[in-house]
């Protein structure tokens, strides 16, 4: 996920048990919505009427709450009615929340159908504009919290539901969007029907649609998933040479690596709005700011589909889930497909990159504490740091444990919620370690530790003598360290102070001694032979 335009701020208090601040509804489960939509060339206005399937986990609940944005300056939605299985109800719109009071109070696990008919033009959330060739598009960009902006929905990732896209649009466009294709039908009068439905429950603003003149191509499979591109007809030859091969090359690795693709295709769209670029992990259809991106982007949503699609973070504090793993899977892919050395090299920029975030910006750590301004959800920590905590993790366990747990993982939490103390259990479980130090002092501490030190050789004992310094503000980290004796030997050591010294048996005097030298450790170090 790369982007943003403009992003709304929740301000209502949720109870302190969760970490954001949006209002959960505790009583209320959305199942499945379904969004009818009619869009014109004549203005940038939408008609819309959505049914919410609703399942109710209590008994005597009178009133529930969709968000939709409310009527503001000329944007923004205007509701002219609501209906609950068949019967007009009474609504009350204000402050983007459209409450909805039910005809007869709710029964613990009872299902209700709510219709909602509205229209506006929205002032984010979803785009007309033109791309570079000239031609009109229309395309969503709900991250974070924007879906409510042209859908009434529970907009946040702890109630995910399947949904369908009916969208009535002028004849000349294709319309892309979640899931398998249903229908097309024409309507007559320069119209056209299309159906999409998506039948694996995700978050809100996963739900995604573009409409735009398309060359859409239908590319054989891999893993057993179809494979498309939608780009502009002008830009078809690029469409192939950006998605192809590194979609494939994603696809077949993560599912060996972590499991089974969770959904029935895999779209890449190139997408035009303003303010719109990289990439956004939509499921199963993933939409780019160019049809010219490079590798790293691809994979790297592409391994959202499994991390923040698929198992999505239950609160915004825990967006790392999301954004650290589909960018530490980015690395392992260029392993994968590159080589070792492209990964080091990968690393060793993130590594670099953590520090001078953690200097501009010393009070953000990777999970954040009871976000409330949603324009901090992407601190850049998230992505390389999140990365490289899951790459310690993998030295701290053993490869092998660390991919058994990632596979676990998702198989546990797959098409659902998880939390961090979710992640951290299952590895805990199938590495047979408490890990509950390591995800402290990596994920909820900041600054990322610093090492001052060097070596020697003592002929007389025959060993290799060294001083290590922690030299970051703060307690000690716990470190476990490799230090590389010569060009071959790799010896382990843990520093647990601030300040240790350390000795290495050797017959004789090595040419050179370094510190961490397989790039296993995420500190910043100065380390040389002393004199």
């Amino acid at each position: 996920m790369k982007l943003l335009t403009a992003i709304s701020i929740l301000g209502a208090l949720a109870p302190a048990l969760f970490g954001d601040t949006y209002p959960r509804q505790s009583g209320v489960d959305a199942i499945h919505y379904i969004f009818r939509l009619t869009l014109t060339d004549d203005n940038d206005e939408i008609a819309g009427e959505a049914t919410a399937d609703l399942r109710f986990l209590k008994d005597g609940l009178t009133e529930f709450q969709l968000d939709l944005a409310s009527p503001n300056a000329g944007k923004g939605m205007t509701v002219s009615g609501v209906s609950c299985t068949g019967t007009v109800v009474r609504y009350q719109h204000t402050a983007d929340r459209l409450a909805i009071t039910l005809p007869t109070p709710s029964k613990a696990g009872e299902r209700r159908q709510c219709t909602v008919k509205y229209r506006g033009t929205p002032a984010s959330g979803l785009y007309a504009s033109r791309n570079s060739h000239g031609d009109r598009g229309i395309f969503s960009v709900n991250w974070p919290d924007l879906a409510h902006q042209w859908l009434p929905i529970i907009d946040h990732p702890y109630d995910k539901a399947t949904s369908e896209f009916l969208v009535t649009a002028p004849a000349m466009y294709q319309v892309v969007a979640n899931g398998l294709l249903q229908e097309v039908r024409d309507l007559g009068g320069g119209m056209r029907l299309t159906h999409w439905k998506q039948s694996v429950p995700i978050a809100s603003w996963l739900n995604a649609i573009g409409v735009a003149q398309f060359s859409a191509r239908q590319y054989g499979t891999a893993a057993g998933i179809s494979l498309e591109t939608w780009v502009p007809s002008q830009e078809r030859d690029a469409g192939i040479a950006t998605f192809e091969t590194p979609t494939r090359q994603a696809m077949e690795f993560f599912n060996g690596y972590i499991g089974p693709f969770p959904y029935e295709r895999l779209a890449n769209v190139w997408a035009t709005a303003p303010g719109f670029g990289g990439g956004t992990e939509h499921a199963s259809v993933i939409f780019y700011g160019c049809c010219r991106s490079s590798a790293n982007v691809v994979w790297h949503e592409i391994a959202h589909q499994w991390f923040g699609d698929s198992i999505t973070e239950k609160d915004w504090d825990d967006v790392w889930l999301s954004e650290g793993f589909a960018t530490y899977f980015t690395l392992l892919t260029s392993e994968h497909v590159q080589g070792r050395d492209a990964f080091v090299a990968g690393l060793k920029n993130s590594r670099a990159r953590v520090f001078v975030l953690e200097k501009q910006n010393p009070q953000f750590t990777v999970v954040h504490n009871n976000l409330a301004d949603m324009k901090k959800v992407l601190n850049q920590l998230i992505y390389q740091k999140g990365a490289w905590v899951l790459h310690m993790l993998r030295a701290q366990i053993g490869t092998d444990k660390f991919q058994t747990g990632i596979r676990e993982y998702y198989r546990r939490y797959r098409d659902s919620n998880a939390t961090t103390e979710d992640f951290r259990r299952v590895m805990e479980e199938n590495s047979g370690q408490d890990l509950g130090w390591f995800f402290a002092q990596w994920l909820h501490r900041t600054p990322s530790p610093a090492i001052e030190g060097g070596w020697k050789y003592n002929a007389g004992t025959k060993k290799v003598e060294i001083d290590l310094l922690q030299t970051q503000k703060g307690d000690a980290y716990r470190l476990p360290l490799e230090i590389g004796i010569g060009g071959a030997r790799i010896e382990k050591l843990e520093m647990t102070q601030k300040q240790q010294h350390f000795e290495i048996a050797s017959e004789g005097a090595p040419e050179v001694v370094t510190l961490d030298p397989n790039t296993w450790v995420l500190v910043d170090a100065r380390f040389e032979k002393k004199q």
